[in-house]
């Protein structure tokens, strides 16, 4: 059977994607703790008199860093979100089948995207 004919994957293709995610979603929570850990850490400022101007360039350059951060701790805690919902459809059955044509997503997109809902011809038609 043809992977077009197919309407969705095998039980053993389902717990390969599952081994996967759940992979992701440890290695995703692990660099989610390491950010979170850098965020709670503070200036590493002493009780040494510095200069006021290099002090006020130093709080900006943390203010930054840690926007920066916070950024990616979003996006990361997004993407474990993601990966979660992805389990989700593994379980009821719909993981894999493209939301907008209902055809089935190829496996080297769920490979690379595991958390994917669009099949890469969806994906495409979308930016037209």
């Amino acid at each position: 059977m043809s992977q077009s004919e197919k309407t969705r994957y095998s039980e053993s293709e389902l717990n390969e994607f599952e081994a996967l995610i759940l992979e992701k979603i440890e290695k995703a929570k692990n660099e989610l703790t390491e950010l979170k850990k850098s965020l709670t850490k503070g200036g590493d400022s002493g009780d040494d008199i510095t200069n006021h101007t290099t002090k006020v360039l130093e709080d900006g350059a943390d203010t930054l860093e840690k926007e920066n951060l916070n950024q990616l701790a979003a996006r990361q805690q997004k993407f474990i979100n993601n990966l979660e919902n992805a389990l989700v459809r593994i379980k009821n059955g719909t993981y894999g089948i493209c939301v907008d044509t209902g055809k089935l997503i190829s496996k080297e997109r769920l490979k690379a995207v595991p958390h994917t809902m669009h099949s890469i011809e969806a994906k495409l038609s979308q930016r037209n």
